[in-house]
């Protein structure tokens, strides 16, 4: 099969080229490196069964000629980030509702039999309910949560109207090797492991007692591989949750750092934590019903945050030094 992975060059999306390159697919990347880096692709370049083609989302014909030859899509491509939503909410709507709505229009023209897309736990808004159940959300915090809501409407009217398939991955902070720790909006374990390893003292944003489903990157390839091959027809067309199933506050994730980054220097452990004011838009606490996923898609999630967090600790420690 031929897979096209839009945002390709980035975190989540190189680590689905690896993957699906070492399953022997065809696999064509499709990214205009405004956050994919090209070294998280340098050893795809010479596989034969790999195509890079360079270009936006936000070009309805790039999409169109990205799609071209595909069997399925794994859309990756987006901006992130809830403080840059908030920052610039235009350039955050063009690229994940405009860019979004292109590639839907191109996989429709293009006969792609299977659409899965990444979604965000950010859709869950002000519901405090836990654990997160995808069929009750509340309302937006940010522009970036709005974008992430937006794209789940959107598939779901194309798979009534078109009768494309498709299937959504609302993801809980993902983790893991090839996460960038550099640039204003850094996720917050590759950044707080880049300032350790420099003694610098991490920010944590409020006291510290919010709560993520960290999520690590193999337990991501898990649910793409199986949202993209489940032959159950009550597995597609709807949305699901894409995590772990357990939470961990930013004290604990900070402490499992250090203690973890101890292993290669001591000294880390010593390095103090500051706390600054809460951050706009940020969700309290987040949890994810993984029970669906489990149900219809036969889910089994490998990596714990601790297990994750060991493999992830180990890449950063001998690639962002």
């Amino acid at each position: 099969m031929k897979i096209l992975i839009t945002g390709g060059a980035g975190f989540i999306g190189s680590n689905l080229s690896e993957y699906f390159l070492a399953k022997g697919y065809k696999v064509v990347c499709f990214d205009n490196f405004s956050t994919g880096h090209r070294h998280n692709i340098s050893d795809f370049l010479n596989n034969k069964n790999y195509t890079l083609i360079e270009g936006d989302i936000r070009n309805l014909e790039s999409c169109r000629k990205a799609v071209d030859g595909v069997d399925y899509v794994l859309h990756q491509a987006a901006l992130g980030s809830v403080p840059r939503s908030i920052n610039d909410p235009i350039t955050t709507n063009d690229v994940n509702v405009s860019g979004f709505l292109n590639m839907l229009v191109a996989s429709r023209e293009g006969n792609i039999k299977r659409f899965v897309y990444a979604a965000s736990s950010s859709t869950y808004g002000d519901s405090e309910a836990l654990p997160k159940v995808e069929e009750n959300i509340g309302k937006p915090l940010s522009p970036y949560a709005i974008t992430k809501y937006v794209n789940e409407l959107y598939a779901e009217i194309f798979s009534k109207t078109y009768g494309l398939e498709t299937i959504g991955l609302r993801y809980f902070n993902v983790f893991g090797r090839r996460q960038d720790p550099t640039g204003a909006y850094a996720a917050v374990i590759p950044k707080f492991v880049m300032q350790l390893m420099k003694y610098e003292s991490p920010i944590i944003n409020g006291d510290g007692n919010y709560s993520r489903d960290f999520t690590y990157i193999d337990n991501v390839i898990q649910m793409n591989e199986l949202a993209l091959t489940t032959k159950d027809i009550d597995g597609v067309n709807t949305v699901y949750n894409t995590a772990y199933g357990d939470r961990t506050t930013l004290n604990e994730l900070v402490n499992i750092l250090k203690v973890n980054l101890s292993k290669f220097d001591p000294k880390i452990k010593d390095v103090e934590i500051i706390h600054g004011p809460s951050r706009t838009g940020d969700i309290p606490h987040s949890l994810a019903s993984i029970e669906k996923a489990k149900r219809l898609l036969g889910y089994k999630p490998q990596f714990s945050i601790e297990d994750g967090l060991k493999e992830a600790v180990n890449w950063y420690y001998n690639n962002l030094k």
